[in-house]
């Protein structure tokens, strides 16, 4: 006599079925998202992009917050979603414990400053020549992502050799050796005062916006400047979703899951552990670049009081509970630490303002998260699991038929 579960273990045999995990909503939505073809995708995606994009504008009563402006919390969340997805590529795609991102932010807001601000002191004037116009700002875009991707390189060189904690120590120290830099460093970034009146995008000029629709001065009840700032985040974002998609897509992308599962397994295969890795710094660097460079325009004002460890650990925060190595689950991460302490601002119990316990609930949120989900909210699926979950539906439907002589058919 057999147990039933015994019974349930030979029928699967006798079927050619294997057993499989039960799986849960997100697994069916992913499993029929990626059935999709490219175009429906984009047919699909395209729609939503643009509600996402007229959120600032809609405000649903449900979802906007009252006590700061929902446009300019829109924008802040879409710089973060940005610097999520540039740390996701180091931490959740390559695994190296990076603590000092902020650094990199650091790098690309000061780019900026120092070469549009006329509070800075490399210029002996305030007219900083091509730095001066309406354009300046998008010229220095890509200048920032070049030497923020830089001193990624001059940082990973000699610091990739180590791993784990030893790497978590040392870019920590990188995150705080940028901020002391920019506090005691007088003479080139003005120290703790700081750099004013950053320029940013003079677009959209008019006789009622006369700096454009990405000045601070822009009040527009329907799209302010922080609508403006958020659409242009929402562009970065996707450019940077595509390329890094692309990315996963190929060898360097398998390179990365490949040391981030097993680095000496990787190394004994043939990969280059140390180029890829350095790679994934390169380009994590580069997109913190983009992200400060947005921030100095967005605010007009840098000064070393925003690049703290804290800022860098709330970074951490978002990849951790979006899901590592999950792009889209990183800035739902962001939207969290972003949205969450600007909704209940404002919200007093006892006296004080909920917003200013947000360290405190994102503690207890990580605690959770750890126990009763530790992939995060959105947990990475390998590739192989599509594959593998392909045949087990072919096999399903096509069970190979038992030979009539054997003792199975018998059974």
């Amino acid at each position: 006599m057999t147990t039933s579960d015994d019974a349930q273990s030979a029928k699967n045999n006798h079927s050619g079925q294997p057993a499989m995990p039960p799986r849960g909503l997100g697994d069916r939505i992913r499993t029929w998202w990626d059935s999709l073809p490219r175009v429906q995708q984009w047919l699909l995606g395209v729609p939503l992009i643009i509600l996402l994009a007229l959120l600032p504008v809609i405000k649903p009563p449900l979802i906007t917050t009252t006590a700061t402006n929902f446009g300019v919390v829109m924008a802040t969340f879409a710089m973060t979603a940005l610097i999520a997805i540039g740390l996701n590529v180091v931490v959740g795609q390559t695994g190296l414990l990076d603590l000092g991102y902020v650094g990199f932010y650091a790098v690309g807001a000061y780019v900026v400053a120092l070469l549009t601000s006329p509070a800075s002191p490399l210029w002996g004037s305030e007219d900083h020549g091509f730095f001066s116009g309406p354009w300046a700002w998008l010229a220095c875009v890509p200048l920032a992502i070049i030497i923020t991707g830089i001193t990624g390189m001059v940082l990973g060189t000699p610091t990739l050799r180590v791993r784990g904690d030893y790497l978590a120590i040392v870019t920590l120290g990188f995150g705080e050796i940028v901020r002391l830099l920019a506090d005691n460093l007088t003479d080139i970034t003005n120290g703790a005062s700081g750099l004013q009146g950053v320029l940013f995008p003079e677009l959209g000029r008019s006789d009622k916006h006369p700096d454009g629709v990405f000045s601070v001065g822009n009040n527009s009840p329907t799209a302010n400047y922080g609508v403006w700032w958020y659409w242009l985040g929402i562009v970065a974002v996707i450019l940077v979703l595509i390329i890094i998609g692309n990315l996963e897509r190929s060898r360097v992308g398998r390179s990365w899951v490949a040391i981030r599962e097993d680095e000496d397994a990787a190394e004994i295969m043939g990969v280059p552990t140390f180029k890829y890795k350095l790679w994934a710094f390169v380009i994590g660097a580069g997109i913190g670049g983009l992200s400060g460079a947005i921030y100095a325009g967005q605010v007009q004002y840098v000064d070393p009081k925003a690049f703290t460890v804290i800022n860098s650990m709330l970074f951490l925060c978002a990849v951790v509970l979006g899901g590592q190595g999950n792009k889209l689950g990183v800035i739902a991460g962001a939207f969290i630490i972003v949205y969450l302490p600007a909704r209940v601002q404002g919200i007093e119990v006892g006296g004080q303002s909920l917003s200013e316990f947000k360290y405190l609930f994102f503690g207890i949120a990580l605690v959770v998260l750890m126990i009763f989900r530790p992939q995060g909210l959105f947990p990475a699926r390998a590739r192989l699991l599509t594959f593998g979950r392909k045949v087990y539906a072919a096999v399903r439907r096509n069970p190979d038929p038992l030979p009539s002589g054997s003792e199975e058919a018998h059974a």
